[in-house]
């Protein structure tokens, strides 16, 4: 099973703000994300309901799954520093 990525319009500003390299490194998480949002490179995020992480050098994506129709959210994308401040 295949899921489908969306990205929330304040996660796309996030990622498009992001240098070229970033992207491409991110893109291929997104790839990953795609075909297992639940690999051995994820992390639950403690105390917040169904939400994930996922990390490509000092970069993270934070996303929610949602299973019933296959589709994994991404609500964040950014520097490790930074992504986590408004969660």
């Amino acid at each position: 099973m295949r899921y489908r990525v969306e990205i929330t319009r304040r996660a796309a500003k996030q990622f498009d703000s992001l240098p070229p390299d970033a992207q491409r490194q991110i893109n291929k998480l997104f790839d990953l994300l795609a075909e297992n949002p639940r690999s051995h490179k994820t992390i639950k995020m403690h105390g917040l309901d169904n939400l994930y992480r996922m990390r490509t050098g000092n970069w993270r994506v934070v996303y929610e799954i949602r299973d019933n129709v296959l589709l994994v959210l991404v609500v964040a994308v950014g520097h490790r520093r930074d992504v986590y401040q408004s969660f």
